[in-house]
C-alpha cells in the first residue's frame, strides 16, 4: 500500500475513537481528510451516498468509506485517513474497529483498494492494526505489510 507521507502520515492516523454510529464514523474519517487538505467538503457527502448505495465493510472488523466516482472531483489529493475505534462500531450489523478513509484522483484508488485486500488476508496483521497502541505503530504495520507484498 502506498503509506509514503503524502498519502499517509502520522497525522492522517487516529488512535482511541468513538463513534455512536456508522454515519458518525464516516464523518469523523470524511472530516479527518479534510482537516489534511486532501478534499473539499463536498466529498464528506459522497462518502455517505457511496455507504449508502454499497457498504464499504470489507470484512475483519475494517471499513474503506470513499466518495463515488462522480466525487472525484473533490479530491484535491490522494490521501488516506485511519481511525481506530477500540470498543467497534455497528457497521449494518458488523462490527468496524478500524476504518480507513479514502482519498483519491484517477485510478490510484484501484492501487489502495487492492492493497489493502492484499492485508486483509493476513487476519494476525489485520488484527495488529485494530489493536495498536499509536499511530506510529499502525505506519509501520503498514510499510512492514506493504515491503512483504513487493517481495
Amino acid at each position: 500500500m502506498p503509506t509514503d507521507a503524502s498519502i499517509l502520515s502520522v497525522e492522517s492516523v487516529l488512535i482511541g475513537c468513538t463513534a455512536p454510529d456508522q454515519a458518525d464514523a464516516i464523518t469523523q474519517v470524511g472530516r479527518k481528510l479534510l482537516e489534511l487538505g486532501a478534499v473539499e467538503p463536498g466529498y464528506l457527502d459522497a462518502m455517505h451516498e457511496r455507504e449508502r448505495s454499497v457498504s464499504t465493510f470489507l470484512g475483519e472488523g475494517v471499513a474503506i468509506p470513499h466518495g463515488t466516482d462522480e466525487s472525484r472531483r473533490f479530491v484535491k489529493r490522494t490521501a488516506l485517513a485511519i481511525l481506530q475505534f477500540p470498543d467497534g462500531v455497528d457497521w449494518d450489523g458488523n462490527e468496524v474497529r478500524l476504518c480507513v478513509g479514502i482519498a483519491a484522483k484517477g485510478s490510484e484508488q484501484v492501487g489502495i483498494l487492492s492493497s489493502l485486500a492484499r492485508i486483509l488476508m493476513d487476519g494476525e496483521q489485520v488484527r495488529q492494526l485494530r489493536e495498536a497502541p499509536d499511530a506510529e505503530t499502525i505506519l509501520r504495520l503498514l510499510n512492514q505489510m506493504d515491503e512483504e507484498f513487493s517481495e
